[in-house]
């Protein structure tokens, strides 16, 4: 495949649904798959065409729906199978595409294969996950090595069914596949068949990191002060996992016109990246990746009342790492955040002036080369949840950190729950704010998880009838980013940052049928700067109301972006 090839993902713009936060339709306070297919006019409307779906398989919601029992049934408060089908259907007849979320690391406890595995060790099954047995400290049993989990712990649960413990990178009711099982990727394909048969267009991996595991079960030898080890190379990218994509993209992917975009955790970097979706690599079509997510000190506040502040330069410096490595060798998914890292604006924005950081935030993102993911509730600033007490969070990671923390350990109790509110992924996980109305217009009954109180000043409705909202910048963004006159340049440009040292104003050029100015501002003071070698011909797209601006002598008052046709001087 030629990078050039203008393959439909390509120009596509995405949307990420956490169906059980969207939206609600038969009033048990649950998102539903009706409630997808009753806001798609929205969705239209607003510009984006393809809609990724979090898990909707039965589950027993251990972890939101990432612990599958089912993978051939929906999970009965998101719907049927019957209301699946007409998602995609009525979803096709708006030009909108759907790629669902493939949970290829695990399955819940509760699925019929590990269930089977644990009742024996010659069961037929057995092998479908990874048991080893305990080994003997001073006398002692203790796990099988000293693996981290990252929901926290060990990476290894004890099952008293057979005295062997069970690999569980995630939560002890997640156990992991054994992907050096045929038998497991042949089901695992046969099953993802299936879905791409009913209509699909795609897959979400999920976890797709970490499908391999190191072949020896060794101690970690890393330094550090834990009783377990975050050791990730012991079962993140490793090279084994490469056989298995290109066996899944030979024997499903290769027959259907679909996309694939990977979940790439484990500190994965470019190279690895382009291991994974290099245009004749046969595995996948492009992997997110998280570097950009945590380029703030969030991770070190020293009080939890401590200001978040974005470190511009380090975010530049991974934007450009990743636009400028893999232009040319692997296609890109450019995003602010998922369900699992905290509400963009409460990150990298300003809360009090909305409106303004968030086109800012917009316009930076973008207008970059790859393909674009909104998350829901991106498009009207919605921000982080103020958790005060452990029982506001639902998170099942949050919670085993607490207790190992603070119940078994002695961190204290409001500092750990004043740092996790920062950092938390439950603050991506509050109900869409529709509307100004109980519930935030969410269900007609007590949502399955805290509303953030602030619906009552940020929600669709009102940002809908606001010509000046954040709602209506987004849609001029993605209406630009589809301009026939420029979509090629969007798509295939190259990438160049500019002004490259500056420590608060990210800019970049994007150049190939035309040539592409994007210039912002990210803080809440002026910013005077000259942009030599370039004069701007056309003023594309602002966040305030401007005129043609001069480059040699550009004033940027706060959270100012600009998007311009430019032409080259020297």
């Amino acid at each position: 495949m030629s990078f050039l090839e203008n393959k439909w993902w390509k120009q596509a713009i995405g949307y990420q649904i956490y169906l059980r936060s969207f939206y609600d339709t038969n009033g048990d306070g649950i998102g539903d798959i009706n409630g997808i297919i009753e806001k798609l006019d929205y969705l239209k409307d607003l510009g984006v065409d393809l809609l990724w779906i979090c898990p909707f398989y039965k589950s027993p919601m251990d972890d939101n729906g990432y612990d599958v029992s089912d993978f051939y049934d929906i999970s009965p408060e998101y719907g049927t199978l019957e209301d699946a089908k007409r998602l995609i259907k009525e979803a096709h007849k708006r030009g909108i595409r759907i790629i669902a979320d493939l949970v290829m690391n695990q399955t819940s406890d509760e699925h019929e294969w590990f269930m089977e595995s644990r009742k024996s060790l010659d069961n037929p099954y057995r092998d479908y996950y990874i048991w080893q047995k305990g080994k003997i400290v001073d006398g002692k049993e203790v796990e099988p090595t000293n693996w981290a989990s990252f929901f926290g712990g060990s990476c290894w649960q004890k099952d008293d069914i057979t005295g062997e413990y069970y690999m569980k990178i995630f939560s002890k009711k997640m156990p992991d596949l054994n992907w050096a099982n045929e038998a497991v990727r042949k089901s695992m394909f046969v099953m993802a068949k299936f879905w791409l048969d009913l209509g699909i267009d795609g897959f979400r991996v999920d976890a797709v990191a970490h499908i391999a595991r190191s072949k020896t079960f060794e101690d970690s030898t890393m330094d550090s002060n834990e009783k377990y080890k975050p050791d990730w190379r012991k079962f993140s990218n490793l090279p084994k996992l490469h056989d298995y994509l290109k066996e899944f993209n030979h024997e499903v992917l290769s027959k259907y016109d679909v996309m694939t975009v990977g979940e790439v955790g484990g500190g994965a970097m470019p190279k690895e990246a382009i291991e994974y979706a290099g245009l004749n690599r046969d595995e996948l079509n492009m992997v997110f990746n998280f570097d950009h997510n945590w380029c703030n000190n969030v991770w070190d506040l020293k009080d939890p009342n401590e200001k978040v502040v974005t470190n511009l330069p380090h975010l530049k410096d991974m934007f450009d790492k990743w636009q400028t490595n893999l232009y040319g060798n692997a296609w890109h998914p450019i995003y602010w955040l998922n369900h699992d890292q905290p509400r963009v604006m409460s990150q990298y924005g300003n809360v009090e002036k909305r409106i303004l950081s968030g086109s800012m935030l917009a316009t930076a993102l973008y207008f970059m080369w790859g393909t674009p993911f909104i998350y829901q509730g991106e498009e009207i600033g919605m921000t982080n949840y103020p958790f005060k007490t452990i029982e506001d969070f639902n998170d099942v990671s949050v919670k085993n950190s607490y207790h190992i923390a603070c119940v078994e350990g002695n961190q204290d109790k409001d500092r750990f729950i004043g740092f996790t509110a920062h950092r938390s992924r439950d603050n991506a996980r509050t109900p869409m704010q529709w509307k100004n109305a109980p519930y935030a217009g969410f269900s007609s009954a007590k949502p399955w998880f805290h509303e953030n109180p602030n619906y009552t000043s940020i929600n669709v409705e009102d940002e809908q009838n606001n010509p000046d909202s954040l709602l209506n910048y987004y849609k001029k963004v993605l209406k630009l980013r589809k301009d026939p006159t420029y979509i090629d340049t969007f798509i295939f440009g190259d990438y160049e940052q500019v002004l490259r040292e500056h420590p608060s104003v990210y800019a970049y050029l994007r150049s190939y049928e035309d040539d592409i100015l994007v210039v912002t501002n990210f803080f809440d003071d002026v910013q005077t700067v000259s942009i030599e070698g370039l004069e701007v011909e056309v003023l594309l797209l602002s966040n305030y109301k401007n005129t043609v601006p001069t480059l040699k002598h550009l004033v940027l008052r706060p959270y100012e972006s600009f998007v311009l046709k430019v032409k080259k001087t020297i």
